[in-house]
């Protein structure tokens, strides 16, 4: 299955759920991720944290959605934005009629630890992308699909709210 992660810069919160998805996937998910406003280089904070993981960064670049639309471009099963802006523009259309859904979660880049903001928003998509790993997404319907994946994130984010 392919999947798309979209942020507007795709610079962090995208990348890192690419490079998650591609290493915890393996051979069931090839993950792309882009944004719509690209900010041209890969954030040296995502890049930082996906090294201190032990995670490959080559080949990582920040680039438009557009390129995922255009033809030859992969038909994708799954769109997860990761930033609110993202989430709210209208989007390109995908190659695929993919389900859509809305992982939000802050933005690492700018903030005053910028270690510490990315170790979280790491481990806030880590624990997503587990959770969708346990799913048969490949033998559930679209709108179940999409349900499912839109609950990961609900109650992850009800428990990180909750302090749990």
């Amino acid at each position: 299955m392919n999947i798309l992660v979209l942020c507007t810069g795709n610079s962090a919160r995208s990348i890192l759920g690419e490079v998650l998805i591609n290493s915890l996937g393996g051979d069931r998910f090839a993950a792309f991720s882009a944004g719509s406003r690209p900010a041209g280089h890969v954030n040296p904070g995502a890049l930082a944290k996906l090294e201190r993981e032990g995670l490959s960064t080559e080949g990582l670049e920040s680039k438009s959605w557009d390129r995922f639309s255009e033809p030859g471009a992969p038909a994708m099963d799954i769109v997860i934005t990761v930033c609110d802006s993202a989430a709210g523009e209208s989007c390109p259309v995908w190659h695929g009629s993919p389900v859509r859904v809305h992982w939000g979660l802050p933005d690492p880049a700018g903030q005053p630890d910028v270690d510490a903001a990315f170790d979280k928003a790491y481990a806030q998509l880590r624990q997503r992308i587990e959770l969708m790993l346990e799913l048969p997404l490949e033998s559930t319907e679209p709108r179940a699909r999409r349900d499912a994946l839109q609950r990961i994130h609900d109650n992850v984010a009800a428990l990180e709210r909750a302090g749990g």
